[in-house]
This record gives C-alpha cells, sequence and structure tokens, in this order.
C-alpha cells in the first residue's frame, strides 16, 4: 500500500514537473523541487529524459545538491556531475558525512578529489581515507566514524555536562556506546536511561553488553539482516582487536534492502541496477547484446532438439500446437523456485546443510503439482484431439518436466554461487534452457516411443 502510494506521488510530481517544463515557467517548478527531500529529487531526476533533467537539476538548491548525489545510480551522478564546475562539485559535497562521501568520492574527476581532500581537516580526512580503504559492500564502508562514546568508569552526571559541552548529537543516535581506556567496545547504554536515571549511577551500572558489534569486514547483506532480525537503529562497528571504527544507522540498511531488491529484480532480466532509464542508445544496446546473445546461443540448444523429432513432428502435427506448454510450464514452475532460492540465498537461508532437504520439498510440490495439472491438460488434449495416447503422453511429458524445472530451480543458482557467480544474474538463462530442453525432448522423446509405432 506504502509504495503504491509512493509511486502514485512520483507520477503526480513528474506530471507537474513536464507540464511546467513544457510551458517554460521555471519558477512553479523550482517551488515544487525545492520542496521534496533529497532522495525524491534523485528520483525524479532519474524519471526525466536527460534535457529536462538538467534544467531541473540547475534548479535544485546548492545546499542539497550533495546528499541529492548519493541517492541516484551511478550513470545519472555521472551526467549530473558533468554539469558541475568543480567548485560546484566541492561546495555540494563539504558537509555529506563520511560515509556517504566514501559512496560518492569515486565519481569524481581525479582533479576535483584531489580538491575535496585538502578541503578537509585533518581527521575528517583520516577517516575518510580509513573508510575507502575497505572493501566495497563492507560494514567499513556503510560506517559512519561520527560516534559518541563514554567511559564505564565514570556517571550519568558526566556524561550529561560532557553532552551539553558538545552541543549536539549525530542523526539516528539511540545509544551511547561505551568504551575502555583502548578504545575497545564495552556495551552501550540508551538515551532513554540516559534520561531517566539518577544522575549519580555509574555508567557501569546501565551497561547493555548483549547487542554484539558488527565486524568492520562483515558483508553489506549480513548487516541489513543483523538489523532486520534484532530491529536495531544503529549499531557499534569494530576492527578484528574489537576497537569501535564506528557505527551504522537504519537509514543506511534500508539503501541496502532497497539496492538489493532493485538488483534482484533487474539482474533477472540481465540489466544493471545503476543503469539510467534514459541511458544512450548504443550504450544500452550493448549491455542487453550481451545477454540477449547467450538467450540466443540457448535456443540453438533447444531448437537442436526439437530438430531431432522433426519427423515424429511432420506425421503427427498436433505435436506442434502442444509442444509449447510442456515447456513453457516447466519455465513458470521453475521461476517460482528460482525466485524462492535467490530471496534464500540473498538472505543466508540457503546452505548445504538444508539443500537436499529443500530440493526433496519441491520435488514433492514439483510431482504434485505434475499430476493435478498433468490430468487436466490430458483431458483437454482428450477432448481436443480424441486421441488418449497423446493426452497420455502430454500428462507424463508435463509431470516430467515440472521435476527438472524444480530440480534445476535448486540446484542451477547453487551451482552458480558455488562458482562465484551472482545467481540472480545468471540463473533464469539456465533455467530457461533445462525447462525447454527437457520439455522437448520428454514430450517429442515419449511421442516418438508411444504413438508412432
Amino acid at each position: 500500500m506504502a509504495e503504491s502510494v509512493r509511486h502514485e506521488k512520483t507520477a503526480r510530481q513528474l506530471r507537474l514537473l513536464s507540464d511546467a517544463l513544457d510551458s517554460g515557467r521555471l519558477g512553479p517548478v523550482r517551488r515544487l523541487v525545492n520542496t521534496l527531500s533529497p532522495a525524491e529529487i534523485g528520483n525524479l531526476l532519474e524519471s526525466l529524459p536527460p534535457a529536462k533533467r538538467t534544467i531541473v537539476w540547475g534548479l535544485v538548491d546548492a545546499e542539497d545538491d550533495g546528499e541529492v548525489l548519493v541517492h541516484v545510480g551511478d550513470e545519472v551522478r555521472e551526467s549530473l556531475l558533468a554539469e558541475m564546475d568543480p567548485d560546484e562539485i566541492i561546495a555540494a559535497v563539504e558537509d555529506l558525512d563520511i560515509d556517504d562521501l566514501a559512496d560518492l568520492v569515486e565519481d569524481l574527476p581525479d582533479a576535483v578529489i584531489e580538491q575535496v581532500l585538502l578541503s578537509m581537516d585533518r581527521e575528517n580526512r583520516e577517516r575518510l581515507e580509513q573508510a575507502l580503504s575497505y572493501p566495497e559492500d563492507t560494514a567499513g564502508r556503510l560506517m559512519n566514524p561520527d560516534v559518541v562514546t563514554v567511559r564505564a568508569d565514570t556517571t550519568l552526571e558526566v556524561v550529561l555536562r560532557y553532552l551539553r559541552l558538545r552541543g549536539e548529537l549525530p542523526d539516528h543516535t539511540d545509544r551511547l556506546y561505551v568504551v575502555s581506556r583502548r578504545h575497545q567496545y564495552l556495551g552501550r547504554i540508551s538515551i532513554s536511561d540516559l534520561l531517566t536515571q539518577d544522575p549519580s549511577t555509574p555508567i557501569n551500572r546501565l551497561v547493555d553488553d548483549e547487542q554484539a558489534a558488527i565486524y568492520v569486514g562483515e558483508t553489506a547483506s549480513e548487516v541489513a539482516r543483523k538489523f532486520s532480525d534484532y530491529d536495531w537503529i544503529s549499531a557499534p562497528v569494530v576492527d578484528e582487536n574489537n576497537i569501535l571504527l564506528g557505527r551504522i544507522t537504519i537509514d543506511d540498511v534500508v539503501d541496502i534492502i532497497r539496492d538489493q531488491a532493485e538488483h534482484q529484480a533487474l539482474s533477472a532480466a540481465g540489466l544493471d541496477e545503476d543503469e539510467d532509464l534514459f541511458s544512450p542508445v548504443p550504450r544500452a544496446m550493448r549491455r542487453r547484446l550481451i545477454w540477449l546473445s547467450i538467450n540466443l546461443a540457448t535456443a540453438f540448444v533447444a531448437a537442436s532438439v526439437v530438430g531431432q523429432f522433426e519427423g515424429t513432428i511432420s506425421k503427427l502435427v498436433a505435436l506442434a500446437a502442444l509442444m509449447p506448454i510442456v515447456a513453457g510450464m516447466g519455465g513458470n514452475a521453475g521461476t517460482q523456485v528460482l525466485a524462492l532460492m535467490v530471496r534464500g540465498l540473498a538472505l543466508g537461508q540457503v546452505s548445504a546443510s538444508n539443500l537436499r532437504v529443500l530440493l526433496w520439498k519441491e520435488i514433492r510440490v514439483a510431482l504434485l503439482n505434475g499430476l493435478a495439472l498433468g490430468t487436466i491438460l490430458g483431458l483437454v488434449v482428450l477432448l481436443w484431439f480424441k486421441m488418449p495416447g497423446l493426452a497420455l503422453v502430454i500428462a507424463v511429458a508435463l509431470t516430467l518436466n515440472l521435476l527438472f524445472a524444480a530440480s534445476a530451480g535448486v540446484l542451477v543458482p547453487i551451482t552458480l554461487r558455488r562458482m562465484g557467480f551472482d545467481p540472480a544474474l545468471a540463473s533464469s538463462i539456465f533455467l530457461t534452457t533445462v525447462t525447454d530442453v527437457m520439455g522437448f525432448f520428454t514430450f517429442l522423446g515419449l511421442a516418438t516411443l508411444f504413438l508412432l509405432k
């Protein structure tokens, strides 16, 4: 429901923007754009053709430029940066959090990166260099080093006095982190305890040490899973010596979840989630041509199987009309299993320990569905062609292909993952090949054996 409302809002804003731009009235466009959050502005910019996007980008308040750049895909960001001069870029990124700047800085021109680093104080420059030293999609790149720490041997009164002197807290601060003299993570203390307990209470009596810290090398997917499992708003990040390095907050995790959902949806079609909706035709053509070429190659495999039964088809023309049903139903059934598997792999729910049980479960589901659908399809074919043998053959072929589809749906993504490939990106191609080849082979093979004696 919420997602539907969001899409309707974006469509409405896009209509208003397009109408105002077409009329040449930039005043209403500026007012509309600058009532939106940076994330909403980014979404609208990605929805606009390049010419209109350039106009709207020029109307965005300069103080929002950096946040907007963080919320657009790589290709759109590249096009927006091309419209900015170095001074504008430096002004846009200077107030970004270190974790957001780490995501953005590698897309900047080399000369601008040098100027950005020179414009930063020593502490923030070292923080940024540290963040960039970690691989992408790890906790180290996600974390923000701006974190409030307290010592266990102080009292609430001392901490409150320190916070008043500090004057402000980082965004999404729900806990303060307790550290030792060597800055090792010991636990956390909630803001509610800080405000409601007696000021003379020692911090070590209020420390909650149940929340395990996140290791700096953990993957983004694992971080998102932990936030989901434990309902965290923030979490500490430590190195191998348990030294507190920073924290990850829920806003970053929401971005991870959204990016993973987009990746799974687009990868299934061989597309890149960072691709610009209005990317140049040659670039879009080259990207899609690769996967279409692979699909074409696998289609020849299926066609060669059909060619082996050319004599059978010529003698029983009804087979030509019916064989797409067997292959198509297998493909649909396999896609259902594949979607569950890719999701399970992304969430860490599928491993060698439960693979056999999962495969056996899917085979049983496929068998029951095959018997039910095969019976229905067999009856339809019997009424249509008045051929009991053909009805029995297609019922058996459909059941067998659903079994092959279920097996492929489970085993293909697992195999690709073990080979180091992204299951979401390549599984559907191999699944389609299996269901087409086995669908045609079982149906035409059984027809050859039992109907052309």
